[in-house]
C-alpha cells in the first residue's frame, strides 16, 4: 500500500492501519468489542498490509481523532453543538465532512436536537400534533423527558399516545423524516437513519414508572378498558405502590429502613386493608402504633400528597431492585425478576 494520500483507501484498510499504529496492546484491547466476523476480516486485512507511508498514517490517526471529537461534542451536546466547535477547529468544509463520516458510520439516533431540547417547551411544539407522531418522538426521548410531556397532555389522549408507544415496531426513515420536518424550522435538523426499532411495552413502561402516579392510573385503567391484553402485559412489567404485596417480609422491612415515617403514614392513608397489614406486619410495636397514631391525627390528606408518598416508597422499592438488594415476584407465577 503506497499510496501518497488515504482518499483511496478503504474503511477496512483504515481501520487495519490504525490498529497497526496504534500496537498489539492496544489493538488487542480494541478486538474486545468487536464481533468475530469484523476480528477476522480485520486480521486478514492487516496480515495483508505490506507497508504504509508516514504521510498515510498521520491521515489515518487525524482522522480518527477528528471523529472521536467530533463523536464526544455530539455527545455532550448534540450535533449542532459538535458541528459549531468542529467548524472552529478545523474549518467548515472539514467540520461537514467528518459530522458525515460520523452519522454515516455510527447511525447518530434520530430526534438528538430534541432531547437537548426543554421538555416543557417541547410540549408547546407537540401537543397539538397526531397521537402516533406524538407517540414517535416520545420513543426517541429519555423516559423522565417523555414522562414530563405525557404528563401534560389532556387526559383523554395520555391512554392512546401510551398504546401507540407500546404497540410500536418498526419507523421507515422516510416517516421519521418527515416528522423531523415538523420540528426542523423551530428546533434544528437531523441526519439519516436506517429502520430503527423503537417504542414497544418496555418503552411505555419505563415512561409509566417516571410519570406521577395519577398519570399512571389514568392511563392504566383507560388501557384496561380499551386494550386489556395489553395493560395487562404492560402491568407485569410495572410495580405500583399496592404492588408491595408482591414483597416478602424480608423485602418490606429492607424498604421500609428507607422510608421517612412521614410519607408512609400518608401513603397509607389511601391504601388498601391488605397493604396496611403488610406494612404495619412488618414494623416493630412501637413504631406501628406511632404510625397508626400519626394517621389518625392528620385527619383528611389530599389524594395528590396521598399520591406522591406513595411513588416515593415505589421510587426507593426500584432502587433496591434495580441494586439487587430485594426481588421482586411479577406476574403471579414462579418468575422471579432481581
Amino acid at each position: 500500500m503506497s499510496k501518497t494520500g488515504e482518499k483511496g483507501i478503504s474503511g477496512l484498510q483504515k481501520a487495519a492501519i490504525l490498529l497497526i499504529v496504534l500496537g498489539p496492546e492496544k489493538s488487542a484491547n480494541i478486538f474486545k468489542h468487536l464481533k468475530e466476523d469484523e476480528i477476522e476480516e480485520l486480521t486478514l486485512e492487516i496480515a495483508n498490509t505490506r507497508s504504509v507511508t508516514p504521510q498515510v498514517k498521520e491521515e489515518v490517526i487525524n482522522e480518527f481523532y477528528e471523529v472521536c471529537l467530533a463523536q464526544q461534542y455530539i455527545a455532550e451536546g448534540g450535533i449542532g453543538y459538535a458541528r459549531e466547535l468542529l467548524e472552529k477547529a478545523l474549518g467548515n468544509e472539514k467540520a461537514m465532512d467528518v459530522i458525515g463520516k460520523l452519522t454515516a458510520s455510527l447511525q447518530v439516533k434520530p430526534f438528538e436536537f430534541v432531547r437537548k431540547t426543554d421538555a416543557t417547551q417541547l410540549i408547546n411544539f407537540i401537543q397539538d400534533e397526531h397521537p402516533q407522531t406524538i407517540a414517535l418522538i416520545l420513543s426517541y426521548l429519555s423516559p423522565g423527558q417523555a414522562a414530563q410531556i405525557i404528563s401534560a397532555l389532556p387526559p383523554d389522549r395520555q391512554a392512546d399516545v401510551a398504546r401507540r408507544i407500546a404497540v410500536m415496531d418498526r419507523t421507515s426513515p422516510d416517516v421519521i423524516k418527515e416528522v423531523e420536518k415538523v420540528l426542523e424550522s423551530k428546533l434544528a435538523s437531523l441526519v439519516n437513519q436506517d429502520y430503527t426499532i423503537i417504542g414497544g411495552v418496555d418503552s411505555v413502561v419505563e415512561i409509566l414508572n417516571t410519570v406521577d402516579r395519577g398519570t399512571e392510573k389514568h392511563i392504566m385503567e383507560t388501557l384496561e378498558i380499551e386494550e386489556p391484553e395489553l395493560a395487562d402485559e404492560i402491568r407485569k412489567k410495572m410495580f405500583v405502590f399496592e404492588d408491595v404485596l408482591l414483597l416478602d417480609d424480608r423485602a418490606i422491612q429492607r424498604v421500609l429502613r428507607d422510608v421517612d415515617n412521614n410519607d408512609l403514614a400518608i401513603a397509607l392513608k389511601g391504601a388498601n386493608e391488605q397493604v396496611q397489614s403488610a406494612i404495619f406486619n412488618n414494623l416493630s410495636k412501637r413504631l406501628a402504633v406511632m404510625i397508626k397514631e400519626d394517621m389518625e391525627f392528620m385527619g383528611p390528606v389530599r389524594m395528590k400528597d396521598v399520591e406522591e408518598a406513595q411513588q416515593k416508597i415505589v421510587n426507593i422499592i426500584r432502587k433496591l431492585e434495580d441494586a439487587g438488594e430485594i426481588v421482586i415476584s411479577r406476574g403471579g407465577g414462579d418468575e422471579i425478576v432481581v
